[in-house]
């Protein structure tokens, strides 16, 4: 009987897991601690991700802040309300006029946001522990390569990034 904790040994012949599949396990692991973490202060990884926006832009709009979520813009109103609510945003007026809110954190939101980001921080360190810093720069760099070339407004750049280095055989 195998041991479920234990991976199985490859076959010899097998191909290296693709690169999109470990990233999606690790996302995975990462989603199920950040979710545990962020639980202990109230509040939802949807939640954080809304949160951390608003502290990087200035008044994103709803629909914004739900692509950014991988929400919909419907679940994401359902946010950005619990959290007016809960006192760590606001929503004003925009200035021009019309029906538009801007949405900012208030000092409630900016310190519920810090306690979350040192919950992260710890995720983080545990994750990263074996990995020294420059290896860490380069990792976050292909990462953000990767992201942006799957970014539906930078497609265009995909063709370019493909002919200066090909990808090995089991990429998708």
């Amino acid at each position: 009987m195998t041991d479920p904790g234990v991976p199985a040994a490859a076959a010899p012949d097998a191909p290296p897991p693709r690169v999109s599949y470990l990233v999606f396990r690790l996302e995975r692991r990462i989603r199920a601690c950040l979710d545990d973490a962020l639980a202990r202060h109230g509040i939802t990884t949807t939640e954080y991700m809304a949160l951390s926006e608003l502290r990087l832009r200035d008044a994103p709009s709803s629909a914004d802040l739900a692509r950014i979520a991988f929400v919909t813009p419907q679940a994401m109103n359902l946010v950005i309300r619990d959290l007016e609510q809960r006192g760590l945003i606001r929503r004003d007026p925009h200035p021009r006029g019309g029906r538009a809110l801007r949405t900012r954190l208030t000092p409630k939101g900016l310190s519920t946001l810090r306690r979350c980001d040192r919950s992260l921080d710890s995720i983080e360190a545990v994750m990263l522990a074996e990995i020294d810093d420059p290896d860490r720069m380069t990792l976050a760099e292909t990462l953000t390569l990767c992201a942006q070339a799957l970014h539906p407004d930078t497609r265009a750049l995909t063709p370019v990034l493909r002919s200066q280095k090909p990808p090995p055989s089991s990429w998708p």
